[in-house]
């Protein structure tokens, strides 16, 4: 992939934006709801996202499939206002493919604080969004709301296509021209295909976290700026709370005390300030 060429637009200027441009990737952790955020902040995180898994799955509704649109800006209300910490929001697809339609739910969530969004192209069947359309969808967020952090997210890896790189180029060069402020890659894990990426973009290139993928100093040698961590971490709670149950049931010591395990005046004290 050869670099692309330049257009007539200065990178976004923004807390958030910064954080792209650092010596070392921004490390994205992702919460679903308010407690979440909030312990994730108090650990020092300079920015949270949010999981449209975590949040769907919370809320009882299907992800990905234009279900929560309602959930996640009562969420991005609730955390753009709080102070915590900077905040990017996952949009699904944008809830609807009206690129007019998308950039309105754009601006309620810049209204309420958010400072970024993630736009993907994937659809529930297992197909993508005509580039096109996708592309149509970011220039008109970014005409309403242009300090929103634009992260375009290309599926090409994600659904296992057979030989997704050129998809991949062409998709992301589409995204970059209609004004994208980043570009996020999940399932893309080839060192050697992350790193010829990173050569050929002059936008910060986002990861998606897997545990049997490269660790995060192995990313930012590759030139990644960005790494998230998806609904791993609600995934991973999930677990938790399993296993936890399980053990109880069977006798076994409950793990709380070794695993720090907040007690309830700490997650009540969450909610004292009444953010």
């Amino acid at each position: 992939m050869s670099p692309m060429s330049p257009i007539d637009r200065s990178p976004l200027d923004t807390p958030f934006a910064a954080l792209h441009r650092r010596p070392e990737p921004l490390l994205l952790p992702n919460a679903w709801d308010h407690a979440s955020a909030a312990v994730l902040a108090e650990q020092g995180f300079a920015a949270v996202g949010t999981t449209s898994l975590g949040v769907a799955a919370a809320a009882g509704l299907p992800d990905g499939a234009a279900a929560t649109r309602e959930e996640t800006l009562r969420l991005a209300r609730r955390l753009g206002r709080s102070g915590r910490c900077l905040l990017s929001v996952d949009v699904e697809n944008g809830f609807s493919d009206d690129p007019d339609e998308v950039a309105a739910f754009a601006v309620e969530l810049a209204s309420a604080g958010v400072a970024g969004i993630n736009l993907e192209d994937g659809r529930p069947d297992g197909t993508l969004t005509p580039a096109a359309v996708h592309a149509a969808k970011i220039g008109a967020v970014k005409a309403a709301a242009p300090d929103l952090f634009v992260n375009a997210r290309t599926d090409t890896h994600w659904l296992a296509l057979p030989d997704p790189a050129e998809e991949t180029d062409r998709r992301l060069a589409a995204y970059r021209r209609a004004g994208a402020d980043g570009l996020f890659v999940p399932g893309l894990s080839d060192p050697a295909a992350i790193a010829r990426l990173c050569a050929g973009l002059d936008l910060p290139l986002n990861i998606l976290y897997s545990p049997t993928g490269p660790a995060l100093p192995d990313l930012a040698a590759l030139g990644v700026a960005r790494v998230s961590l998806g609904s791993y971490l609600y995934r991973t709670a999930l677990a938790a709370a399993v296993s936890t149950a399980l053990a109880v049931r069977s006798g076994s010591p409950a793990p709380a005390a070794s695993t720090g395990t907040p007690g309830y005046a700490t997650v009540r004290a969450l909610y004292a300030d009444g953010r």
